[in-house]
């Protein structure tokens, strides 16, 4: 009986774990096949992104805690046409930052899910063979009062198409894109080391698939 009691409870936590977690994804997006970039017209003011004044901020999890950081846009064009955008912006995988360690820990880490730790280039991103992932607007529509942006990520050459929220204004020669907090599942771009979906036998040693992506871009009038 005591054996069963502690049985049933171990069950219990483990479908409250995953419930948690799947009640955690904020904006999860479903990655789909690439589509067609966005055009705009000639007449369409141009913006071109401000790389210094821009930021991606990410969020990995695991069982020990939650990893945080930044990386940078190395380029970028949008243009806006009324209530039509499009755009492509270029993201330098070479300044993935951790915001949450310091010191040793913190570099070990960053060398990691960049590859610069010998035998282990392909474990995240591979920034010696793919130093550059992309992001291309392939449309803009509303949803429940909300603007949703569709576009085509590329990571590690793996292009999926993938929607989530943002906001967006034109304020003088300025433009500002901000995005919600959303969610991808980063072994649809074959960033695959710890996924409990992809390897067997980790145990607790394994990393949440899901990465937490917010984008803060700033773009300046190209006269």
């Amino acid at each position: 009986m005591k054996t069963r009691i502690i049985s049933l409870f171990a069950m219990a936590a483990l479908l409250t774990a995953t419930v948690s977690c799947k009640g955690d994804k904020k904006n999860a997006t479903d990655a789909a096949d690439a589509e067609t970039a966005a055009m705009a017209s000639t007449q369409a003011t141009k913006f071109m992104v401000d790389h210094e004044a821009s930021n991606i901020e990410w969020a990995g999890k695991k069982p020990t805690g939650t990893h945080t950081g930044n990386v940078k846009l190395e380029s970028g064009v949008v243009k806006v046409e009324g209530d039509t955008i499009s755009g492509t912006f270029l993201i330098d995988m070479t300044t993935i930052e951790d915001t949450d360690l310091e010191g040793e820990q913190k570099t070990n880490l960053e060398n990691h899910l960049k590859g610069t730790v010998e035998g282990k280039e392909g474990d995240f991103f591979n920034v010696q063979k793919y130093p550059t992932a992309a992001f291309e607007i392939t449309g803009i529509s509303e949803q429940d009062g909300k603007k949703i942006m569709a576009g085509n990520l590329t990571i590690k050459d793996v292009k999926k198409n993938i929607q989530f929220p943002v906001t967006y204004e034109v304020a003088g020669s300025t433009m500002t894109l901000k995005s919600e907090t959303f969610t991808i599942n980063r072994t649809d771009w074959n960033v695959n080391y710890g996924s409990k979906s992809v390897f067997d036998n980790l145990g607790d040693k394994f990393i949440n698939d899901d990465i937490e992506l917010t984008l803060d871009i700033v773009a300046k009038q190209q006269m």
